[in-house]
């Protein structure tokens, strides 16, 4: 089968994958980041798309848990996407970036394996910018309500009538 191109010089798949794309962009506007196996999206506003993700992945190294997902961690994160917030990240990210290629990789993202992120974030975990992020994790990611099933834990038993009426005989390895 031989394909013709228009006089215009594209053909109809051309003009219907570049129309997609357009209305696309059109629909979620330029400061929307997507990852790249689709497990989450989120709006930006201050921070550059590969920063977020930058950080997203570092967020992941820092505390991981395989059965929490990257959603999470995005929520944990949006917080430093503001612009009192960018230029610190921005630079902290561009100094991990830095020390990855260091190692001779192409940035922190590049790095494969999880351990050789681990190893390079070892090595920043005294900066200013290393201890901001992991420090603002504690509460970001595990203070989220979606989250706290997926570690076993119920909530506040206060409103629903105390230890004594709730989980007091929760206890089957007895």
């Amino acid at each position: 089968m031989k394909t013709e191109n228009s006089p215009r010089g594209l053909t109809r798949r051309q003009l219907l994958a570049r129309a997609t794309a357009a209305g696309a962009a059109f629909v979620t506007g330029t400061g929307f980041l997507a990852a790249r196996n689709g497990a989450w999206a989120t709006e930006l506003t201050a921070l550059k798309p590969d920063s977020f993700a930058t950080l997203v992945q570092m967020a992941r190294d820092i505390y991981p848990h395989d059965h929490v997902g990257d959603e999470y961690y995005v929520i944990a994160v949006k917080g430093y996407d503001t612009p009192d917030h960018a230029e610190d990240i921005e630079a902290g990210i561009e100094a991990l970036n830095g020390a990855a290629q260091g190692r001779g990789h192409a940035s922190y993202l590049a790095i494969g394996w999880e351990r050789d992120r681990a190893d390079l974030l070892r090595s920043m975990e005294d900066s200013p910018f290393f201890q901001r992020v992991r420090g603002g994790l504690v509460t970001g990611l595990y203070n989220q309500k979606a989250v706290w099933p997926l570690f076993g834990y119920e909530g506040a038993s206060y409103e629903l009538g105390g230890y004594i009426d709730r989980g007091f005989n929760d206890i089957n390895w007895l």
